[in-house]
């Protein structure tokens, strides 16, 4: 797709004051960045959990729901703002977001400000659990840059561009769970905050600045009637278009059984990457005795980042052999993982099954995505937004019930607990050999 600012609209059929800005490099630049800010978010208490427990005197329940909090608006908000964008294009819901989560922050760092982490006590607790819901909101940035990133580019550079934007924007969580113990080291938990939230309200500027809605939504703002807007975006090398009726393919995807089965998987796989995300660092902390900062470049380096990045040949994986083949082998090696985890008696095998457990869900998350526009291709949009909204809700509602064995076993729990994550990669396998013989045709892309 060329760059029509380097030159001028005159050789289309539209009148003079209308103009269009952006290119694709500069589309994928500013959705990647921008989701990476805002998907940062996930991470908002996990690494200073530990913290958070002994001022508020949580239970392993309450720590669970807190430090799961922004994935509760994040995930489910990702369904309205996917079709919101296809609707007025990607940059006013990107600035919503972001601004809703900048909002969070800034609230919750002045709460830090005049209370002081010493004087945090369980009335508070309510507060900071809204304030770090709302902090989430920049989760939900996924589907929108998603939209933003997608239709600046041809057909045959989707795939390069989605792994792109997604490989790097998921790897945010990993980074500043390596940063913020750090940080709280060197600066104090408050001063930690604040020096995100410059961060965060930095870079919703620099989004500001820079990011450019794809040409057809341009056109149409302008007063181009869609259908116009469409002959004229074609024109300039865009290929990819928005549903006319966003919502009515969330309707529609909602009926059918293939899209609850997706869920199933996505629940698990991307669910349990954000739920984990959160909850490694205390059980790092607490059931291996290491400090926060090892906890947190541990969680990092082989959990977050290590899942995040494995999703690249994960994908190419389930291309070639098939989504349901490889989603069924690694959905078992989660599975697997997650007893390794319950009965390792010693930290080297911990460690080990942490790596094992973040491969299983990485190629698990791309296998369940490449699956999407196979099983549902009637409503690929909605499918991706119901799937991808729900399926990260497991990131709020899989922490708690890790703390719920907390609470019942005491500081075993936090091995016990991973009998959960078990149970559900047993679960996902099952399905997965389930849908491959079930439906006649398999995702292979050979």
């Amino acid at each position: 797709m060329t760059d029509p600012t380097d030159g001028d609209l005159e050789n289309y059929d539209i009148p003079d004051e209308i103009s269009v800005r952006g290119s694709p490099r500069r589309g994928l630049v500013g959705a990647t960045f921008g989701f990476f800010i805002g998907f940062a978010g996930v991470v908002m208490y996990g690494p200073a959990a530990e913290q958070f427990e002994q001022a508020l005197g949580l239970s392993g329940v309450l720590l669970g729901l807190l430090v799961g909090a922004p994935n509760l608006i994040g995930s489910l908000i990702r369904i309205p703002a996917g079709a919101w964008a296809d609707d007025v294009g990607p940059r006013k819901p990107f600035l919503t977001l972001l601004g809703l989560s900048a909002i969070g922050m800034i609230g919750f760092s002045a709460m830090l400000h005049f209370v002081g982490i010493e004087g945090l006590s369980a009335r508070h607790y309510p507060l900071i659990f809204v304030l770090g819901a709302l902090s989430g909101c920049g989760i939900g940035t996924f589907s929108v840059g998603l939209t933003q990133a997608s239709y600046w580019h041809q057909s045959e550079e989707q795939g390069s561009a989605l792994a792109i934007y997604a490989g790097l924007g998921n790897s945010s969580p990993g980074i500043f769970t390596i940063l913020l113990p750090i940080l709280i080291g060197v600066l104090g938990l408050t001063t930690t905050y604040f020096v995100w939230i410059f961060f965060l309200v930095g870079g919703i500027l620099v989004y500001a600045a820079t990011a450019a809605d794809p040409y057809y939504f341009q056109l149409k703002r302008q007063g181009l009637d869609p259908q116009r807007a469409r002959e004229v975006s074609r024109e300039l090398g865009e290929e990819i278009f928005p549903s006319e009726d966003a919502w009515g393919s969330i309707r529609e995807a909602a009926t059918m059984s293939r899209t609850w089965m997706l869920v199933t998987l996505y629940f698990t796989s991307l669910g349990g990457f954000l739920a984990l995300t959160v909850w490694y660092p205390s059980y790092w902390v607490s059931f291996h005795g290491v400090d926060p900062r090892t906890a947190g470049v541990l969680t990092a380096l082989g959990f977050t980042l290590l899942a995040t990045f494995i999703r690249i040949p994960g994908g190419f994986l389930s291309d070639r052999v098939g989504g349901e083949r490889v989603s069924a082998v690694s959905f078992s090696v989660i599975g697997a993982a997650g007893v390794l985890v319950m009965i390792a008696d010693g930290f080297r095998v911990s460690i080990a099954a942490m790596l094992f457990l973040a491969t299983g869900v990485g190629i698990a998350n791309a296998a369940a995505t490449q699956l999407v526009p196979m099983y549902v291709p009637e409503a690929v949009g909605g499918a991706s937004g119901i799937v991808g909204g729900i399926g990260a809700f497991g990131g709020f509602l899989i922490p708690p019930v890790l703390g719920l064995f907390v609470d019942y076993y005491g500081v075993s729990g936090y091995a016990t607990g991973f009998v959960v994550i078990a149970a559900l990669g047993v679960l996902c396998a099952v399905l997965s050999v389930f849908m491959y013989t079930k439906f006649s045709y398999h995702a292979v892309g050979a």
